[in-house]
């Protein structure tokens, strides 16, 4: 089985924020192979879609605590594979990189994430969304793309759709030689 866990904030401000890039790949992915509605599962406060061996999780916390939902959706379905997507502030817009085993680098959701569930097999598709602007963290990723980023950003969706289907049929090795370029 295969946990794909997309991070972003709840709620129609937040939708188009940099930090919602998580569940934008998330929705990508679904909607390319036609995974069933988003249901919430208010016990782990996440919205869930699953087919076949894959299931697809956007936690409804806010990005900080993340790690519950995913904690109380594990418990119940060990994972072949977990993994989680999710924005970077020190990867250049429209860059992706996967990596495994590796430590938050700061970010509060993916931190949530290993002190929940530990970082044993963790699986990370950091997606670059760094401005050219130098402003205060907080405020980048809770900004909204420029009409010049969107159509990056658009790209690197698709890219990471793609990428997580290779990671699926290929392995984590194949995808990774292919995507961290």
């Amino acid at each position: 089985m295969t946990i794909i866990i997309g991070l972003g904030n709840p709620g129609e401000q937040y939708k188009n924020t940099r930090h919602n890039v998580g569940f934008m790949a998330i929705d990508q992915f679904a909607n390319e192979n036609n995974f069933p509605t988003f249901i919430l599962q208010k016990k782990a406060k996440a919205l869930v879609s699953e087919q076949n061996d894959v299931i697809l999780i956007k936690p409804q916390t806010f990005m900080n605590d993340s790690g519950k939902s995913v904690r109380e959706i594990t418990k119940n379905k060990p994972a072949d594979s977990l993994v989680v997507i999710h924005d970077d502030i020190d990867l250049p817009l429209g860059k992706i990189k996967i990596v495994k085993e590796r430590g938050s680098a700061g970010h509060r959701g993916v931190e949530s994430i290993i002190q929940s569930i530990g970082n044993d097999g963790l699986i990370r598709v950091r997606i670059g969304i760094a401005s050219d602007q130098k402003i205060e963290a907080m405020k980048v990723v809770l900004k909204n793309f420029s009409p010049d980023e969107q159509p990056i950003i658009d790209q690197v969706i698709k890219k990471t759709a793609v990428a997580l289907n290779s990671l699926i049929n290929e392995g984590l090795d194949k995808t990774m030689n292919e995507y961290n370029k």
